[in-house]
């Protein structure tokens, strides 16, 4: 494959959104069938319908010690977050694969604007949550 041919670099960015978009549909899938068979015989809608005072993950710990643990016993809330996590990611990962896209191109104006863009992707990200004012 020819990463200076334009199709062939559409391609690689075109895949890289399919698949991440599949992966993630494929984990909140398990992870919800993980919820419903979790409930056995109590009320399956009960743990799906939105309920205030169980969000954002009823007793699921909101963190990243939280959802590695969750994802070790395979609860399903924790699923379902790692696949939020993967979707969010992957128009991140397309703008990261883009930059190196465009420098196996040698179009240097484009890497960095496309640097500049996953920059700011990331500072909102990461950093703005922590920012007073931004926090919900």
């Amino acid at each position: 494959m020819n990463l200076k041919d334009p199709e062939a670099m559409t391609a690689v960015v075109g895949n890289v959104l399919r698949y991440g978009v599949l992966i993630s549909a494929i984990i909140i899938v398990f992870g919800t069938i993980e919820l419903i068979a979790a409930s056995g015989n109590s009320d399956v809608l009960g743990n799906i319908v939105y309920n205030p005072d169980k969000i954002p993950h009823g007793n699921f710990d909101v963190s990243l010690s939280g959802l590695v643990i969750g994802l070790v016993g395979l609860q399903p809330y924790a699923l379902i977050e790692l696949g939020a996590i993967v979707l969010i990611a992957t128009p991140v990962s397309r703008v990261l694969i883009s930059v190196f896209l465009f420098a196996a191109e040698g179009d240097k104006l484009y890497v960095v604007v496309t640097a500049v863009v996953l920059f700011l992707l990331l500072f909102s990200i990461l950093v703005t949550p922590f920012v007073p004012g931004f926090q919900a």
